[in-house]
C-alpha cells in the first residue's frame, strides 16, 4: 500500500523510448505514480498496463504547452530525443520552458551532456544558455547529467530485472536503475532545486 504522505505525481515523460526512458517508467509505475509518454507515432508503441501514451514534442512553445497538459511533473531526456545535437537541445528547452511556464507545472528534471559544464569547451556554450533560461524562470527545476545509454534495454528488461538478460546487460540494467530510483526519489523528496546533479549508482 502506498504511503498516503507521499505525493502522486502525474509525470509527463519525453524520451521513453531510450534505456533510461524505460528504467523511469518502470520506476514510477512501482510507486504508483501516474505516467503519460510523449511520443510522435502512437503505433509504435505496445500497451503497458498504467503507461499511457501521447503525441507531442518539443517544437514550439505551443506544442510543449499541449504536450505536458494534465501533469504535475516533468521529466525530459534531452540526450534522448536529440542526441549530440546541442542546437537542437537549446532550443527543445527554450520550447519547454516557455510551454511549462503557461501551465501551473512547475517541477522539472532535464536530463541531458551536462557533463560538458564543468569541462572547458565548444558546447559549454549551448550548455550554458540551456542553465541561463531555467535560471530566468519560475521553474522548479533540477539538471541531471544523462547516464551512458544501454541500447537494447526495454521495459520488459526493467520490469523483470531478474530474468534472464543478454551477455553484458546485467551491470548497464543495473546503473539505470539505480539512476532512475534516484531521480524518483528527487521528485517525491523535492531534493536538488536550482542544482546540477549526478546520480553516481
Amino acid at each position: 500500500m502506498k504511503n498516503a504522505e507521499t505525493p502522486v505525481f502525474k509525470l509527463v515523460l519525453f524520451g521513453i523510448q531510450s534505456s533510461l526512458g524505460s528504467a523511469l517508467a518502470v520506476e514510477l509505475l512501482s510507486r504508483q505514480h501516474e505516467v503519460t509518454a510523449v511520443v510522435d507515432d502512437l503505433n509504435r508503441q505496445a500497451p503497458r498496463p498504467g503507461l499511457h501514451f501521447k503525441i507531442g514534442g518539443l517544437g514550439s512553445a505551443d506544442q510543449a504547452q499541449q504536450s505536458v497538459a494534465g501533469g504535475s511533473a516533468v521529466i525530459v531526456l534531452l540526450s534522448a530525443l536529440a542526441p549530440g545535437d546541442w542546437p537542437a537541445q537549446r532550443q527543445m528547452s527554450q520550447a519547454l520552458v516557455a510551454g511549462l511556464e503557461r501551465t501551473t507545472i512547475r517541477r522539472l528534471l532535464l536530463v541531458g551532456d551536462f557533463a560538458v559544464l564543468d569541462t572547458p569547451g565548444q558546447q559549454v556554450e549551448e550548455a550554458n544558455q540551456i542553465v541561463d533560461v531555467l535560471q530566468r524562470s519560475g521553474l522548479h527545476w533540477t539538471l541531471i547529467n544523462a547516464p551512458q545509454d544501454a541500447p537494447g534495454l526495454g521495459i520488459e528488461h526493467f520490469r523483470s530485472a531478474d530474468g534472464t538478460l543478454e551477455p553484458g546487460l546485467a551491470g548497464p540494467l543495473r546503473r539505470l536503475a539505480g539512476v532512475a530510483a534516484g531521480m524518483v526519489d528527487c521528485l517525491e523528496l523535492d531534493l536538488h532545486r536550482g542544482e546540477h546533479v549526478n546520480f553516481v549508482s
